[in-house]
């Protein structure tokens, strides 16, 4: 498993439907390693604290096997005309990783980089922000469709953390799986 791009991003406007909302969904690759802290990455902004952010939800991690959906998704919907790559960050995730999907990761596994440990605490609930970033005003019902949420993680260990790492996955009590956590609260929007 490994570490692709880690993503950072401060807060600034986003449309959003006929509404300008202040967002910091969007998040660029960064050289070198950064800061992991209780609250998150050093350099990174959230703007709406009661869904993104805090102690468990400090960090946003994305699987990038989804990321060719995404942009077939954005072609189908003619936001993307041609074969443009989703881009990682641009899900406003801050660690886009390679070889750990929801399937394979529970609530409370612990993800260990050389430096700095995460703990998995939630799927990613879409919201309107992700729907205007995206492009497509179902992409959050897409997402939960696809059942392809990526996860949040809180800081079990303050550290630093760098693109290109690789990290290993320790077992917490295996309740859930994120993927079935997500799948349960889809379920409970759709009552």
């Amino acid at each position: 498993m490994q570490l692709v791009s880690v993503n950072v991003g401060q807060v600034r406007p986003l449309r959003v439907g006929a509404r300008t909302l202040l967002s910091g969904i969007g998040k660029t690759p960064v050289q070198g390693p950064v800061a992991v802290r209780a609250l998150g990455l050093a350099g990174d902004e959230q703007a709406d604290l009661s869904v993104h952010g805090g102690l468990s939800k400090a960090v946003y991690a994305y699987p990038l096997e989804h990321l060719p959906f995404w942009a077939e998704q954005r072609r189908a919907h003619g936001v993307s005309l041609f074969d443009e790559p989703v881009l990682p960050g641009f899900l406003g995730e801050n660690l886009s990783i390679e070889g750990l999907l929801e399937d394979r990761v529970w609530i409370g596994d612990e993800l260990h980089f050389p430096d700095c440990v995460v703990r998995v605490t939630a799927p990613r609930e879409p919201c309107g922000k992700f729907n205007a970033v995206m492009g497509i005003n179902t992409a959050g019902r897409l997402m939960m469709q696809q059942g392809c949420p990526g996860f949040y993680l809180a800081v079990a260990q303050a550290g630093t953390i760098e693109a290109g790492q690789t990290f290993s996955v320790v077992a917490g009590s295996q309740g859930l799986s994120v993927r079935d956590a997500f799948s349960a609260r889809r379920l409970k929007h759709l009552r």
